[in-house]
């Protein structure tokens, strides 16, 4: 009898493999209310994420450190969290009325607060992308933390190698010169097994005017806990707390959100006028509808394009505010957050744009109650997503009366990773495909690449990936997605969720009219295939103006056209 040959599994298999041990083993935790990283579970957290060797964490599975995966996970992580023993997930428990102040990472909309030396609580509020987001991260620094461990305790488990005990001395003296920092940093450097220029490289992005030595003072304290926890037995723990696990998945801040907002839009009588959502940023809505017309003074015989580069640089804040002021003056009705989603809100009412404010023309024979409101909303984070427009298309409850929104349009901009093209580069989806199931959603996209033809971006047109984490991407899925029949021509985190949401509410719920417009446009903050083009490259600088305004240019000519 012929035996059967057994297939070999593909790296692309093992990876996705990975992926769903990692996510499993998450819920687990969540569930189970706390781990230790040293344990059973942290050790599966930590095996999984080594097996799987994300592009964005670089060298992580080898004995040398990996700095530009430290800079990412450092930007989306608490100042200090490093010094923690215990990290506690919360919910919103009213930390915000103590006497803490929050610590808000650069790169997450999170609110944390350091409770004592040794604990750090971080406020969930955006679902449950957000704890896989901060788990990931978490069990990347504790890998770090243990290679740190490894090289600096000598064989007999309590001694410490002689690099290690002068950064000690440096890192915990008081007064410290440009001299002796060069010395640490060299002695930093043999124990991460780097060179003193990336050291030196990581020390500047690193440092802070209230904090110079940061890098130095992380590197200490991630090899410090590790090492009390080899030789003494002081276990790291995450916890859950009660109340967030009770919470999560009951939409508790985004109908909270969502009923403000819809609050402002029936005491402005404007829920009934066509209402155009946008997924977006803060600024290019507002940009692209006043900023030619209210700056021209200022910039007379400028290109738009330029003058969107001059608003991108921190040092023309007076110019935004200028906008700002012409905005409210026109309409604008600013909804700041106080739900806890962290998602800002800008209403534009049409019908009070002041003559020669606006730089887009509506129809002359549109009449006062069709004119559009043009209602931006910040952005979600990957299944808050969900959460936030599925409460927002709902109707509202007004003295027993429901109040419907008359929706017209839903579009979608943001960054997202492509498979095949550069940073600044434009995807136009016409699916999105949720990874690790089978759900796919296809849609008829009221964008095109044509709309975006002669302007020197390379356009894809084809099927988004929604991920469940950017930072569990690696090479060897991507490749598949790409080379598949999927057609795939990029990922993102958010897509399905707000298709799954438009869809429930346009065809099951008919909260909206069937035929909603939708329209999605990515452009590219990284090619996750590219050596040296992921995310913990940097950020896009001003690549990113002209893709985010000329996708937001051809949303609203659709809109005030339509």
């Amino acid at each position: 009898m012929m035996a059967t040959k057994v297939k070999q599994t593909t790296r692309a298999q093992e990876s996705t493999n990975a992926i769903e041990r990692l996510y499993i083993t998450m819920r687990h935790l969540l569930n189970r209310g706390f781990y230790k990283p040293s344990g059973v579970s942290g050790n599966a957290l930590r095996n999984a994420l080594l097996s799987l060797q994300p592009e964005i964490y670089g060298t992580v599975a080898e004995d040398k450190a990996e700095l530009n995966g430290l800079i990412y996970v450092l930007e989306r992580l608490p100042q200090g969290i490093e010094e923690c023993r215990f990290i506690n997930l919360t919910s919103d428990e009213g930390f915000s009325k103590s006497h803490l102040k929050a610590i808000v990472p650069p790169k997450r909309r999170r609110n944390c607060y350091r409770i004592d030396d040794e604990q750090m609580n971080i406020e969930i509020t955006r679902g449950r992308s957000d704890i896989y987001d901060i788990l990931t991260h978490l069990t990347f620094l504790f890998i770090e933390s243990g290679k740190i461990c490894k090289r600096v305790l000598v064989e007999d488990g309590n001694a410490t190698i002689r690099d290690w005990d002068k950064l000690t001395d440096f890192v915990q003296s008081e007064e410290k010169n440009h001299a002796e920092r060069e010395v640490a940093l060299i002695h930093a450097a043999n124990i991460l097994g780097r060179t003193f220029d990336e050291v030196v490289e990581m020390q500047d992005k690193l440092k802070t005017t209230k904090d110079p030595d940061r890098f130095l003072n992380v590197i200490y304290w991630l090899g410090t806990l590790a090492i009390q926890e080899e030789t003494t037995g002081n276990k790291r723990t995450i916890t859950f707390s009660p109340l967030l696990r009770e919470r999560l998945g009951h939409h508790i801040h985004g109908e909270r959100w969502a009923d403000n907002i819809k609050r402002t839009l029936i005491k402005n009588n404007l829920h009934q006028r066509p209402i155009h959502i946008i997924s977006a940023n803060m600024h290019s809505v507002m940009n692209s509808l006043f900023a030619k017309k209210a700056l021209v003074k200022e910039f007379p015989n400028v290109k738009s394009l330029e003058i969107y580069e001059e608003l991108s640089s921190s040092k023309n804040e007076s110019l935004r505010k200028k906008i700002e002021s012409v905005g409210k003056k026109n309409g604008m009705i600013f909804l700041d957050d106080e739900s806890g989603a962290n998602i800002d809100v800008q209403i534009f009412d049409s019908a009070k744009f002041g003559k020669d404010a606006c730089c887009y023309d509506l129809p002359e024979s549109t009449s006062e109650e069709k004119k559009p409101i043009i209602f931006v909303m910040d952005y979600a984070f990957g299944e808050q997503a969900y959460e936030t427009i599925d409460e927002l298309l709902k109707p509202l409850d007004v003295d027993g009366q429901k109040r419907f929104l008359n929706v017209e349009s839903l579009s979608i901009m943001g960054k997202a990773g492509i498979l095949e093209g550069g940073k600044g580069d434009l995807m136009i989806p016409s699916a999105h495909i949720f990874e690790g199931t089978a759900d796919n959603y296809p849609f008829k996209n009221e964008l095109c690449a044509a709309d975006f033809e002669g302007y020197g971006l390379k356009v894809m047109e084809g099927t988004m990936v929604t991920v469940l984490g950017t930072s569990l991407q690696n090479k060897d899925i991507l490749r598949f997605f790409h080379e598949s029949t999927w057609n795939v021509i990029g990922l993102e985190m958010e897509g399905v969720h707000y298709q799954k949401a438009i869809q429930s509410a346009s065809k099951i719920r008919k909260s909206i009219k069937k035929d909603v417009k939708v329209r999605y446009a990515y452009y590219a903050s990284d090619n996750p295939l590219e050596t040296g083009s992921t995310l913990a490259s940097g950020g896009l600088g001003t690549t990113g103006v002209k893709p985010t305004y000329l996708i937001t240019d051809r949303i609203l000519k659709q809109i005030f056209n339509s």
